[in-house]
């Protein structure tokens, strides 16, 4: 089957997110999914059953049994969710300037740490003031992986886990702009935000990062670093996780709920300003 021109991030994730809203309440027989993925716009294939084939194959939990299709965040507890958190280092805004120098990814479940994914990037060229932020400089990356070699790496590491960050437009942006550079399809996986949840869970000052880390005495030696700020984001996970109200019991819940009005003081709000200095300065630039 002949794939049609390249779509849109945004546009797509649009339509996984519309598709997981119809299997929110109920699962739907597979001719009902099929029938909704062909009226998407900007999908990649002609075909509503190769469509169906991709999402799943970039991360967008679905399981098909006796021909219905299950949205698998809407069913998992969120004690049996395993939860991806991610963070990356860049030396530069975006794929079009530059690249990921560092990734860094935690799986969490049930309470712990049950794996971790940590890789610098070979890279040409960092820009002093990144260097001077992350400590990461030419040399140490001379001999590390290639990005795409690293990119498939983590695609494979990441599975259909919820994808967590904070701020995590960035992070999942970038990464899956950069799947996408490399042929790896894009980012489906379902994402949550720890600054999100936290303005739900946490009564603080400001969500960014290192003030979350001080206030919950978590004590990371590194900073900037992207397994070190991954590992930070998953114990702020952990407190906001054990603060839910009881009513929140399933994954698909949990993301709904990081997204409602119930912020426990709106008259804090987090301001992100984005520039080409480093992403790690818009994470924690708050008001």
């Amino acid at each position: 089957m002949k794939a049609k021109t390249k779509r849109k991030n945004q546009i797509h994730l649009r339509n996984s997110d519309i598709l997981a809203s119809k299997l929110t309440s109920k699962d739907l027989p597979l001719e009902e999914v099929l029938s909704i993925i062909s009226t998407f716009k900007n999908t990649f294939f002609n075909s509503a059953s190769l469509e169906l084939e991709l999402l799943i194959s970039n991360g967008f939990p679905l399981e098909i049994e006796d021909e219905k299709v299950l949205l698998k965040t809407a069913r998992t507890r969120i004690i049996d969710q395993t939860f991806c958190i991610v963070d990356i280092e860049t030396n530069a805004s975006n794929i079009q300037k530059g690249q990921i120098i560092e990734l860094g990814a935690v799986k969490y479940k049930n309470g712990k740490i049950i794996d971790k994914f940590d890789s610098l990037v070979y890279a040409k060229d960092i820009p002093p003031y990144i260097q001077e932020v992350t400590n990461i400089t030419p040399l140490m990356l001379e001999d590390a992986p290639k990005i795409q070699d690293v990119l498939e790496e983590f695609k494979i590491f990441l599975e259909d886990d919820i994808f967590v960050a904070h701020d995590i437009k960035f992070d999942y942006k970038f990464i899956s702009d950069s799947f996408e550079k490399y042929d790896l399809g894009v980012l489906e996986n379902r994402k949550l935000c720890t600054i999100d949840l936290s303005k739900r869970t946490i009564k603080a000052q400001r969500y960014g990062l290192d003030f979350l880390k001080d206030l919950l005495n978590i004590n990371i030696a590194f900073q900037h670093r992207a397994y070190s700020d991954a590992l930070s984001t998953t114990y702020i996970l952990e407190h906001a996780l054990e603060k839910l109200p009881n009513e929140i019991q399933v994954s698909e819940d949990l993301l709904v709920f990081s997204k409602s009005n119930n912020i426990i003081n709106p008259a804090v709000k987090h301001f992100v300003k984005r520039d080409a200095v480093s992403k790690k300065e818009e994470k924690d630039k708050n008001v």
